[in-house]
Order: structure tokens, then C-alpha cells, then sequence
């Protein structure tokens, strides 16, 4: 796919995934939103990619849905055929980011509202400039979250506080995120890329092998029973031991040495 309200790069096996219409604060447009679906997918299915950053240009970092055009506009009979769809399916960007087995982290450099928080919900690591606001404004537009806000955001602030956000659809500051565990680091604007930059090459350091198996179990620990994740444990272990991945690293410890993995 050719990118242009997207921008996608990788360097040293990291991928950047920009949203690029900083003149409307990233708002997503259909076109937006199937370049996000296509870049999270080549993330996903590349080998060279260990991590991926999702960032926006200019002062937002997504402002959600462009009303204009999805709620008011041509795109938006689009829209409401594909909800009523007998089985209606999530949201394809959605599901992308979701079903993404890299890691994700969201560096939010400014406003984060509606579909743009929801975007950072689905990503496994949010880091936020002082600039940074979030929202989740769905009830303000007469409707409900997607799975960003119904589905995760419970689990990462609690249901109380994650009822409180959407029910009122209140906008809060990056020291609030910050306290109620919505995000990990706030950084000053010009930290922001260097910090997630830091902790993705971090991450890319690791077997990737080994992640995948790592981020596939944090997913599957939201609802398993813990005899269930014992056994996801057992089987993942009994396939780890066999990569080279796994003896790299037994013999970068013992020989007393940085280990290099090879996703092999």
C-alpha cells in the first residue's frame, strides 16, 4: 500500500507507524484508517520487525474519527453498512493493532480522544509527552467506545475508574494518566520519541521468538483460568528450549558475554 495520511518506517528493527494529517490533529479518515490496518499488518508479518511505535505528526496524536466525514459526511453510510453486517466484525484497525504479535508502544506526543484513545489502549506500552490529553468521548457523540475502551481500558485503570472516564467522557491531563496507570512514562515533549525509542530498541535487544510467546501470553491471561495458563506455560517452554534463541542465551550468560538473537 502506498502511504501518505500514514507514514511507516523501520530502523534497527523497530517499526514507526505515524499518523500524518497533523492539519486536521490526525483525525481518521477511511483512507487513514485502512493505512493504519495495512501498516500494522506488514509490522506484524515482517521478520525484521522486533517492536513497533505508533506516534502522530504535528501537535495531536489522534483526535479519533473525522466527523466530517465519517459521522456527517460520504463515508459515513460506509461506516454504518459494515455495523450492520448480521455479524458485525471489530473494527479492522482494531483487530490489527490487536491481533499484532510485536510489541506496541504508543507515544502519545498530544490529544488522544475518542478513537485516538482508544488507539492507545490497544498498544502494550503507552508513553506520554506533558502535552498529552485523553479521552474517551464517545458519550458526547451519542455512542459507545470500541474495544479500546470497553474491553481493555478496564483492565489496565480498573472498572471504576474506566466507568468514570467513559461515562462522563471527561478529558484528563498526562499527570493523571500517569497516576491512575493509563500510561508508564510522561517525558517532556522533546524526551517523547527518544524515550520510546530507547524502550523499543530495548525490547528488539530480546529473542523475538521468545516475545512473541511472552506478549501471546499476557493476551491470553485476561480471561484464562490459571490451569489454562499453566498449560499455555508448559507448551511455550517445551517449544522455547528447542530454539537457538533459547541457547544463545544460556551461553551468552555462562560464557559471560551480550547474547545475539536471531529469531531462529
Amino acid at each position: 500500500m502506498n502511504y501518505d495520511v500514514v507514514n511507516y518506517e523501520i530502523d534497527e528493527h523497530v517499526a514507526t507507524i505515524r499518523l500524518n494529517r497533523p492539519e486536521a490533529m490526525n483525525a481518521l479518515t477511511r483512507e487513514a484508517y485502512a493505512q493504519l490496518e495495512s501498516a500494522l499488518k506488514e509490522a506484524h508479518s515482517d521478520p525484521e520487525v522486533r517492536c513497533v511505535i505508533i506516534t502522530g505528526a504535528g501537535r495531536a496524536f489522534c483526535s479519533g474519527d473525522d466527523v466530517k466525514q465519517i459521522m456527517l459526511g460520504e463515508q459515513r453510510d460506509e461506516s454504518l453498512q459494515r455495523l450492520r453486517d448480521v455479524r458485525p466484525r471489530p473494527t479492522p484497525a482494531a483487530k490489527a493493532a490487536l491481533e499484532c504479535d510485536k510489541p506496541i508502544i504508543a507515544a502519545v506526543n498530544g490529544a488522544a480522544v475518542g478513537w485516538g484513545m482508544d488507539l492507545t489502549l490497544f498498544a502494550d506500552i503507552r508513553i506520554a509527552s506533558s502535552e498529552a490529553k485523553f479521552g474517551e468521548l464517545f458519550i458526547k457523540r451519542g455512542l459507545v467506545s470500541d474495544l479500546g475502551g470497553l474491553w481493555r481500558l478496564p483492565s489496565i485503570v480498573g472498572p471504576s475508574k474506566a466507568a468514570e472516564l467513559l461515562f462522563t467522557g471527561d478529558v484528563i491531563k498526562a499527570d493523571e494518566a500517569l497516576e491512575i496507570g493509563l500510561v508508564s512514562q510522561v517525558v517532556e515533549p522533546d524526551e517523547l520519541i527518544p524515550a520510546a525509542t530507547a524502550v523499543a530498541q530495548k525490547i528488539a535487544l530480546n529473542p523475538p521468538i521468545a516475545m512473541r510467546y511472552m506478549k501471546e501470553g499476557l493476551r491470553r491471561s485476561r480471561h484464562a483460568s490459571m490451569e489454562e495458563m499453566g498449560e499455555y506455560v508448559g507448551n511455550s517452554l517445551a517449544y522455547l528450549f528447542t530454539t537457538e534463541d533459547h541457547r544463545e542465551g544460556a551461553l551468552s550468560f555462562v560464557e559471560r558475554r551480550e547474547p545475539v538473537f536471531k529469531g531462529r
